[in-house]
């Protein structure tokens, strides 16, 4: 039974990596949640600039991970040497966000 469960999460995977990323409504969810007014995907800004994150983030296994703990708690950031509490994205859809840390990765 566990050699089936092992095929059957394995033979998967290529349909998990295909998944289309919905760069529109990832956009649209950093817009909402002010995501923009910090970062930019190109440009620096109060926070990284996106493709930045994503190239600091590239290859490692817990990437999606820390961005969505990132994203969906308030850490604290340093910000022009002062430390403030970083906003939490507004959805509690963890489809929604997941989307929007792998648009975010696919920079």
């Amino acid at each position: 039974m566990k050699k089936l469960a092992v095929i059957l999460a394995v033979s998967c995977l290529p349909f998990a990596a295909n998944a289309a990323v919905d760069a529109e409504a990832a956009q649209a969810l950093l817009k909402k949640s002010d995501c923009f007014k910090c970062h930019a995907i190109d440009k620096k800004k109060d926070g990284p600039p996106y493709k930045e994150v994503a190239k600091k983030h590239k290859g490692k296994a817990d990437a999606e991970d820390k961005l969505f703990k990132h994203m969906t708690t308030t850490p604290m950031v340093e910000i022009d040497g002062k430390k403030e509490e970083h906003k939490s994205i507004k959805s509690k859809d963890k489809a929604e966000i997941t989307n929007t840390v792998q648009w975010i990765l696919s920079l």
